[in-house]
């Protein structure tokens, strides 16, 4: 049974599923009503170190940048409409294999070209990211996220963060006005 958490909550993967080491992240959505524009919503990945900060470029995992330099961290491709049921966009993650200075995968969704479209997360329904251990495919945590996003473009949806040894998930939430840039910005990433 999955721990379904709120915003700010938090779980220890590695207790909830001794041995964990494969897992994917999974992150769905269903764009509302609009002006008739598509939405395109993508997934986004940052390892960071203690400061916030990632390593390198290759610490930015995207639709163009689908692994990491390691290949610890993938990203399965670009859904561009969000239909269907299930994951939109997954990011598979060997735990084991992420590097020893990096203590965080910021997870994150952008509207690509949110502003230009004028599109925004308060207009997108039914988001949420789940953490699945890879074996045996049981989902270990969710977290379905309100609806208050609205003027941003990109957001925070979780982090996955190492405490005391274990690896843990937190469920974040949190909005950025100015889509990819700002967000990037904050990692150190300059795009």
């Amino acid at each position: 049974m999955a721990i379904s958490l709120t915003k700010g909550g938090n779980v220890n993967l590695s207790k909830e599923a001794p041995g964990l080491t494969n897992i994917t992240v999974g992150l769905g959505w269903d764009p509302r009503a609009t002006d008739g524009q598509e939405f395109d919503l993508d997934a986004i990945g940052f390892l960071v170190n203690e400061a916030g900060k990632v390593r390198n470029d290759q610490d930015f995992i995207f639709f163009n940048n689908l692994k990491s330099d390691n290949g610890a961290v993938e990203h399965t491709g670009d859904n561009r409409t969000g239909e269907g049921d299930g994951d939109d966009e997954q990011i598979k993650i060997n735990l084991a294999s992420i590097p020893a200075d990096v203590s965080k995968v910021a997870i994150c969704a952008i509207i690509y070209e949110g502003q230009n479209r004028n599109q925004n997360f308060g207009q997108v329904g039914e988001a949420y990211i789940r953490v699945v251990n890879d074996t045996g495919q049981s989902e270990i945590a969710r977290y379905d996220l309100s609806e208050d996003g609205s003027t941003e473009t990109a957001m925070i949806f979780g982090e996955l963060y190492r405490h005391s040894g274990d690896w843990k998930f937190r469920a974040v939430g949190q909005g950025f006005s100015g889509g990819l840039g700002p967000l990037a910005a904050s990692y150190g990433v300059n795009v």
